[in-house]
């Protein structure tokens, strides 16, 4: 089996599977009341100035305001001795309106990033106003076809009668592609630019000029290839929206689109909605009986490789060795599923010989390069860990569709009743020293006062002998399991 791409829709919520090989490798979920402003650009209004950061902090309209590094208001051909040598004081204040594009959602604590080097991306081309530099996705690798590219895209913006200088980006599906279809694609960029330009001649800060398409248009527009088996969509009018689309922008897919009215939801048929569960856990079983288990912080993400219950046939490096290599694969794929960026730490198991450490990190570099987001891998250390980065735009699988939790407050872990017992217990002496009373009541959860009536019963004993007061216990539902209060009675 190929490459196929499942759009889920509902008036509440786009989900977007990309299929290799009968497997779910990414998952893609946007929500009508939260939807990704990743490309949208604003009128901005900076609202302060961080000298010592260089950096501010700019109002666009949403909840937090938005962080904008001094590399990202400099001129993009500025030497790196200006660069060196740039404040940020000098080129905002407070208050100065902006035009700005997001270059990163919000995530978690943290305020949307932003740019003032614009980008409006199409089909085949990414336009930069203002900026005259022609680049190439570096994963067209043959030589001729850059050559090809290039020189068909400098002859068309010579010939284009533009008001400013205007750069662009050959994307990899401009691999193969002809004159007029990149023509048609530059004259799509600048008719947007040209509208764009209209809207921020008028807009007040904070207010929003462009929104990017939603995410079953981008899917298909960034996505959406020649080698595509299938884009199967479960929703009627999607699906006649996806043809209009598809037969503007994309008509090399236009036969590949499919509409599913099945009675099985659509996300069924290659198990997606098991392989979201299973990405939200920490533990990720492997075949051969090893396993993964997966930490993700604010910070970092560690990734810890086992044996498990794989015990292999020949010998202990042998074992390790097909382990690991099996860990590499499943890790590539989780990392595009879970969309886990930022600063990644893999943990392989410790391998002596160091023809299996070249192997197990080249099935890793392979693996990740069939990844949307860029990827940066360095070599084994003496410590046996790869470090890696995954470029991060947009949050987690886990921070789109969980919350943290009300028990633990995100530790992944909560005390047991036996500590809770002994915290009350120094509640109740705190109490006596300060304060008269006769008796005292304790309000906790349900195990907490199953274990101080059965378990801790003797030590209540004690503690009622040693202040003369009797205790009473009492459940209470609503109360987490690490929750009390000590009632004077």
């Amino acid at each position: 089996m190929g490459e196929e791409i499942l759009i889920n829709f509902t008036p509440m919520e786009t989900r977007v599977a990309v299929i290799e090989n009968g497997m779910p490798q990414e998952v893609y979920i946007e929500r009508v009341h939260r939807r990704g402003i990743v490309g949208n650009i604003y009128q901005g209004k900076v609202v302060r100035v961080l000298p010592g950061m260089q950096a501010a902090f700019v109002d666009i309209g949403l909840e937090r305001a938005a962080f904008i590094h001094v590399e990202e208001v400099l001129a993009q051909n500025v030497t790196p001795e200006k660069k060196s040598n740039a404040s940020i004081a000098m080129m905002l204040r407070e208050g100065q309106a902006l035009i700005v594009q997001v270059t990163k959602d919000p995530i978690g604590t943290k305020g949307a990033r932003l740019t003032t080097h614009l980008s409006l991306p199409s089909r085949y081309l990414v336009c930069m106003p203002g900026n005259e530099h022609i680049g190439i996705s570096q994963r067209i690798e043959d030589v001729e076809e850059r050559d090809r590219l290039r020189s068909i895209v400098q002859t068309l913006s010579e010939t284009d009668e533009a008001e400013e200088p205007t750069g662009f980006i050959l994307r990899t599906v401009a691999e193969g592609a002809a004159e007029a279809e990149l023509a048609e694609d530059i004259q799509f960029l600048r008719r947007l630019w040209d509208s764009i330009k209209v809207k921020i001649k008028s807009a007040k800060a904070p207010s929003v000029i462009y929104e990017d398409l939603p995410l079953n248009m981008r899917a298909l527009r960034d996505m959406a290839h020649g080698g595509l088996e299938k884009i199967r969509i479960d929703s009627r009018e999607t699906f006649q929206k996806a043809q209009d689309f598809v037969n503007a922008l994309v008509p090399e897919v236009a036969g590949k689109l499919e509409y599913y009215p099945g009675e099985r939801p659509i996300f069924d048929l290659f198990n997606v909605e098991e392989e979201i569960q299973k990405a939200l856990g920490r533990k990720v079983e492997l075949k051969s009986g090893g396993y993964l288990i997966f930490d993700q912080t604010e910070a970092m993400t560690t990734v810890d490789i086992n044996t498990g219950a794989f015990v292999g046939h020949r010998n202990l490096e042998e074992t390790i060795f097909k382990t690991n290599l099996e860990a590499a694969t499943a890790i590539g794929r989780q990392l595009r599923l879970r969309n886990l960026g930022g600063i990644i730490i893999i943990d392989f198991i410790d391998m002596e010989d160091s023809d299996h450490q070249r192997q197990v990190l080249r099935t890793l570099e392979r693996v990740l390069e069939k990844d949307h987001a860029k990827c940066k891998l360095t070599g084994v250390s003496d410590l046996g860990l790869v470090e890696m980065t995954r470029k991060r735009t947009r949050e987690s699988l886990e921070q789109v569709l969980c919350d943290v939790c009300i028990e633990c407050q995100g530790r992944g872990s909560i005390k047991t009743p036996e500590t809770v017992c002994y915290e009350i217990f120094r509640e109740i002496l705190r109490q006596h020293r300060a304060y008269d009373t006769d008796s005292y009541l304790v309000l906790a959860a349900q195990a907490v006062v199953d274990y101080l009536l059965d378990d801790a019963s003797n030590h209540v004993a004690e503690l009622e002998s040693f202040i003369s007061k009797t205790i009473r216990f009492q459940v209470e539902p609503m109360y987490n399991a690490e929750s009390f209060d000590v009632v004077l009675r």
